[in-house]
């Protein structure tokens, strides 16, 4: 064996010179199925990871698939592949000399279902947090860009209520948490302001502090999300529109950014923002004491935050100095409320955006007195705003409710004439 017979009884090695080739090894039928099971499974897993970026189908059939930053959940829209992963951020808990400027200036940062939480931050941190692959894949789509829209005021006036209903808009990519770019970080640059990235605590959740806490983790949530051509970028800072420096900063990034207002009845919108502030200083004076600095006169006390930012008009009038007053949309806080649709038609066309966000995505939660979403994004469950939305109010002494509506009334009807819309606060 081993040899060739040639004719007349001569044999050749086998490897001799033309001698046929020996035929190929094959591994034991067992062994081929075992390699094609296992290149069938990858290419398995690989399809899965690329349908999950369109649609939340693979993403609830193999979760763990998904090793994304954090503990936020993915959101995809299943009607609409081109809108990839969008990242719910969460955020953590986050008065006249009872809190800092800073603190004053928080938009419903204490809400434990808003996306906001300060940016005071150290941004060196961030470097040390790698993301997984499968996450980078993931989330890697389109591109990180400046806002074309921004929700410049007023604090609670209604900001986080419109940012999350624009949130359900397929083609309006927004940033949960509020950076605090123009009027906290603008040192830092637009490049850091494009591209920055948040330390996130332990719990998932952001908090104030949170880049050099050491409680916090390694890792990071985007804070600019990336988009795709045909989506908008937004952020809201509710302080930005009493911010003197903003709206130069915000023109020398876009002379055509598109502006967004919630404003609300400012004597309510005062009483709101001192009820917020009660609820971290139990023990703060009273609303009466200060609204007046002197109360036998009736002189209202101009310096304090609450009564300060309902002077709309001489707040504007700094931003129409860089920008039209078309470039600018007035939101009514009590149209939100009373007919969120017909106020979402009135942005999604300011903004350019098709009429998507309709009445049939809202319902009226009674108890809070507050609509709500029936879908939020990325879930299929009903979405209110969290627990310390529409808190009660203390009662208020109705004379000085009543002068502050006669304080407000002459500014009231100077906004109104600037913006050509009468709001009925009076």
């Amino acid at each position: 064996m081993g040899q060739l017979r040639l004719s007349g009884g001569a044999r050749l090695p086998p490897d001799a010179p033309g001698a046929p080739a020996s035929p190929p090894l094959l591994p034991p039928p067992g062994r081929r199925r075992l390699l094609a099971l296992l290149l069938f499974a990858m290419l398995a897993l690989w399809l899965c990871v690329l349908y999950s970026c369109a649609a939340r189908a693979c993403a609830s059939a193999a979760p763990g698939l998904l090793l994304l930053r954090g503990s936020a959940p993915p959101a995809r829209r299943a009607h609409n592949p081109a809108a990839l992963s969008k990242l719910l951020l969460l955020r953590a808990p986050g008065s006249k000399g009872q809190l800092s400027p800073e603190q004053e200036n928080n938009d419903e940062d204490d809400d434990e279902d808003d996306d906001g939480g300060n940016n005071n931050s150290n941004g060196g941190a961030a470097a040390d947090s790698p993301l997984s692959p499968i996450s980078s894949f993931l989330n890697g789509s389109g591109t990180k860009r400046l806002p074309q829209a921004v929700i410049i005021g007023v604090k609670k006036g209604g900001t986080r209520a419109l940012l999350e209903f624009l949130r359900v808009h397929p083609d309006v990519r927004a940033v949960g948490a509020e950076p605090h770019f123009f009027d906290r970080n603008y040192e830092r640059g637009l490049t850091w302001y494009r591209a920055q990235a948040w330390l996130c605590c332990a719990d998932g959740n952001i908090r104030p502090g949170c880049w050099w806490n050491s409680d916090c983790s390694r890792r990071t949530k985007d804070l600019m999300p990336r988009t795709l051509d045909g989506q908008i970028t937004m952020e809201k800072t509710p302080s930005y529109f009493v911010t003197k420096e903003a709206p130069a900063r915000i023109s020398a990034m876009s002379k055509g950014t598109k502006l967004i207002v919630v404003v609300r009845d400012p004597v309510t919108r005062a009483i709101s923002d001192y009820t917020q502030t009660l609820s971290k200083k139990p023990d703060i004076p009273t609303f009466e004491s200060l609204t007046f600095k002197n109360r036998t006169t009736g002189l209202i006390d101009t310096s304090w935050s609450a009564i300060q930012i309902g002077i709309y008009a001489k707040h504007l009038e700094n931003w129409l100095l860089y920008f039209p007053i078309g470039q600018i949309l007035f939101v009514s806080g009590e149209r939100l409320i009373s007919d969120p649709a017909g106020e979402l038609g009135r942005v999604q066309d300011f903004l350019g955006l098709k009429r998507i966000i309709t009445d049939k995505h809202f319902y009226f939660n009674k108890t809070k007195g507050f609509p709500c979403l029936k879908k939020a994004e990325g879930s299929s469950k009903p979405h209110c705003l969290g627990k310390t939305k529409g808190r009660t109010h203390p009662n208020i002494d109705q004379e000085v409710v009543q002068r502050l509506r006669e304080f407000y009334r002459p500014f009231n009807m100077k906004f109104y004439q600037m913006t050509g819309h009468d709001f009925g606060w009076d």
